[in-house]
């Protein structure tokens, strides 16, 4: 496998159903950093999460303006986000190359 640096954008569902949006180069990574406690202050004493939402650029400065993107939208827009992401993967996992 290639060492490709991802930049990834992607939501956590928090214990208190509340969203957090980051930025991470290392997603397995950020997600135990922020179950041990020692991620965004945001999710503190929030867990355990589940990632909702995952979306992989080329670019730091694709991911961080997609991120900034999604921050500015409200809970019904980032829960429309993560139906619609839910739909592309269900319909990929019901297609034949699958």
């Amino acid at each position: 496998m290639e060492n490709i640096e991802q930049h990834t954008v992607y939501i956590l569902k928090c214990a208190d159903n509340t969203f957090y949006t980051g930025y991470t180069n290392d997603l397995e990574h950020r997600v135990q950093m922020h179950e041990e406690g020692k991620g965004a202050k945001y999710t503190r004493g929030r867990g355990p999460f589940q990632v909702v939402f995952v979306e992989s650029f080329e670019t730091k400065e694709e991911a961080m303006r997609r991120e900034h993107e999604i921050k500015q939208l409200k809970r019904k827009g980032k829960a429309q986000l993560i139906r619609d992401k839910l739909k592309e993967v269900m319909k990929y996992e019901n297609s034949k190359e699958f």
